[in-house]
């Protein structure tokens, strides 16, 4: 393991941690935040779904500034992003604050990825790469656990604008820290690089010389849709289908959750050593499709160890897979393009997450969980088809 790059690896799963748990807190805090502003704490969705939306836009404009000002500072302007939010929301108080700080976290967060991606593919060698992508990952969903573990007792001992400014310590720790890298890992900055209107679209234009890639970005979008529909519904859905309780349903949320991040560097040591990535996200699309077909048959008569193994199972794959998916986009764009294309991995990913829960909220409307976990088993199982069909010849 000493061919890991240590340093980048940890200074993006930092970052990347940070922004998460900063986005993640807004919903922690959500009650207290909705009872002292007089809103539906429902509303915390949109503050999410604000993130993530302008998330798509930086996602996909940042590797434009990558080349021209480094990986290393692009970071920083995310952890900077990251304070600017806390600062709005904690010191405005207000709805309208609140929707600013959004949209100011949004604007860096879609970063993290290409910034990553540009700092570890050239740095990692070939045969450790899905290791070193999935550890990165772990980043997204451990800063959404630090933000439900570490932000209600601040809320409860002090208050929930303390709570969300307590962030800045560690940001700003992280942010000098980040300064002393620079000389080292932005020595690869090009400041004649031209940032046109042409150039921020660039990942887009990957779409049409790429086939592979096509495959990918269709399958990711299936794929993290999939993913938020678990998390978004498996409470509810155990509480009114399952005859579960809310404590006993958030255990099995809770266990989802945590098999996504520890099966993200065991698939990685697998895709590096045994089985290629390519494989593993086709395989994964069918059993996530499987698991929500079992999900929508959740009932009473379901066994407690039985609805148990199906979170499990489901965690692995629809939350888990997105370490490989990440190093299949950087292995496709190569030590040049790697920004590029794991910034359109990301912002396609984040818009299957925007766009997914919602239409499956439509499919339960009309048919029940049944027919809404069967519709995105469909769409899990195709773009696994198509990635068997038509993602290219190349095993990793």
């Amino acid at each position: 393991m000493s061919r890991i790059p240590y340093i980048p690896l940890i200074a993006a799963l930092i970052v990347q941690t940070l922004a998460t748990m900063a986005a993640y807190s807004v919903a922690a805090a959500a009650p207290s935040i909705s009872k002292e502003l007089q809103v539906p704490g429902e509303y915390v969705g949109l503050f999410i779904s604000t993130v993530y939306g302008l998330g798509m836009v930086s996602a996909m404009f940042s590797p434009s500034f990558i080349h021209r000002y480094g990986a290393v500072r692009v970071s920083q302007v995310i952890v900077v992003a990251t304070i600017a939010m806390v600062l709005m929301a904690s010191l405005g108080s207000s709805v309208g604050t609140l929707a600013l700080s959004a949209v100011l976290l949004g604007c860096g967060y879609g970063a993290t990825a290409p910034t990553s991606s540009h700092l570890l593919m050239k740095r990692t060698p070939a045969d450790i790469r899905n290791l070193v992508f999935s550890i990165r990952q772990i980043g997204v969903p451990l800063g959404g656990v630090l933000g439900g573990l570490i932000v209600p007792p601040l809320v409860l001992a002090f208050d929930w604008q303390t709570a969300l400014f307590m962030q800045i310590v560690p940001a700003a720790i992280m942010l000098i820290l980040l300064q002393f890298m620079r000389p080292r890992y932005d020595a690869d900055k090009d400041p004649g690089h031209l940032i046109r209107a042409k150039g921020l679209i660039g990942p887009l234009m990957l779409l049409k010389t790429m086939p592979e890639l096509r495959v990918l970005t269709l399958a990711a979008f299936f794929y993290a849709g999939t993913q938020l529909c678990f998390v978004a519904y498996t409470s509810v859905h155990l509480t009114s289908q399952a005859g579960f309780g809310l404590v006993a349903a958030g255990q099995m949320l809770a266990t989802y959750q945590i098999s996504g991040v520890i099966s993200r560097p065991i698939w990685g040591v697998i895709a590096d050593k045994w089985v290629p990535a390519r494989t593993m996200l086709i395989i994964m699309g069918f059993v996530m499709a499987a698991m929500a077909v079992l999900a929508g048959s959740f009932s009473p008569q379901w066994p407690w160890l039985g609805i148990f193994c199906v979170a499990v199972v489901a965690g692995a794959t629809a939350s888990g897979y997105t370490g490989l998916a990440f190093a299949e986009y950087a292995r496709m764009g190569g030590p040049e393009r790697a920004a590029e294309t794991t910034g359109l991995g990301a912002a396609s990913q984040f818009f299957g997450v925007m766009l997914l829960p919602s239409s499956f909220s439509f499919a339960v409307a009309a048919g029940g969980y049944d027919l809404a976990y069967e519709v995105i088993a469909a769409l899990a199982a195709m773009s696994g088809g198509a990635l068997w069909l038509f993602g290219g010849n190349r095993p990793r």
